[in-house]
């Protein structure tokens, strides 16, 4: 069988550092465009929060704190849980230079320690393309369930289902049957931005891509109310869905 958290977490610690370094400039630059609005760095998802301050947010497959900082900005007692040492790093980087405490844990989400961080916050939140790294989705939606306090919200976006079938995102992946139920070796998101020599060497995640209603029904049956589903335009092509946000409550 492939283990796959090992084969995901390969694939996000090579390059990642520098990558987000050439792309998003150095952690020192980042904070200080974060300091100047805060808010604008959470874009779309500011809405869906219930305040900040005082908060104790869970941000899942966190990545390089590009949420989590603003977050902590806003007064948010953030926990990242991400699989990479080089997304920790840089986003520890960021944290430190914007003046704000960030909750950094290099694991397997599936992994978390539940003695230490069960029941206690106010928020689960993810986006920017999670659920596929997991491959029992039932489970994970259990581990974010048990994650919150009582009454509190998950906050879950990720790319939308049509993505299987049409690469509306730009991926440039293999499409499949929208009902399929197989995984795939595919590039690191990032793999793209460069040549095709340097693109060879990148090592391959390994995905599960869910429907719809598999998302949804996972979310119920670990013990959620659903409040809220919202789709959102595809960046490459406003006319189609590209994205999706579910909201939930324990």
């Amino acid at each position: 069988m492939i283990d796959s958290s090992r084969q995901n977490k390969t694939a996000w610690e090579f390059n990642a550092y520098d990558f987000w370094v050439e792309q998003a400039g150095r952690p020192e630059e980042r904070a200080k465009r974060i300091l100047q609005n805060p808010a604008a760095h959470l874009g779309k998802y500011a809405p869906y929060f219930d305040g900040f301050q005082g908060k104790r947010i869970a941000n899942i497959c966190g990545s390089c704190g590009k949420k989590a900082v603003p977050l902590a900005v806003m007064g948010a007692e953030v926990s990242v849980f991400d699989i990479s040492g080089d997304n920790a790093r840089y986003a520890n980087e960021m944290a430190q230079a914007a003046g704000v405490p960030l909750d950094y844990q290099v694991c397997d989400v599936l992994e978390i320690d539940m003695e230490k961080y069960g029941g206690c916050f106010d928020t689960v939140f993810m986006e920017g393309g999670v659920l596929h790294y997991f491959h029992d989705l039932p489970v994970f939606m259990q581990k974010m369930h048990d994650l919150l306090k009582n009454g509190g919200k998950m906050i879950c976006s990720d790319f939308h289902p049509l993505t299987k079938v049409m690469d509306v995102l730009n991926f440039q992946r293999p499409t499949m049957s929208y009902f399929s139920a197989d995984t795939l070796e595919a590039e690191m998101p990032h793999a793209k931005f460069y040549d095709e020599e340097k693109r060879k060497t990148f090592p391959k995640c390994n995905l599960r891509l869910y429907t719809v209603s598999e998302i949804i029904n996972a979310v119920i049956g670990a013990g959620f109310t659903v409040t809220q589903f919202d789709e959102h335009p595809a960046w490459t092509n406003a006319d189609l869905p590209g994205e999706f946000t579910v909201m939930a409550r324990k």
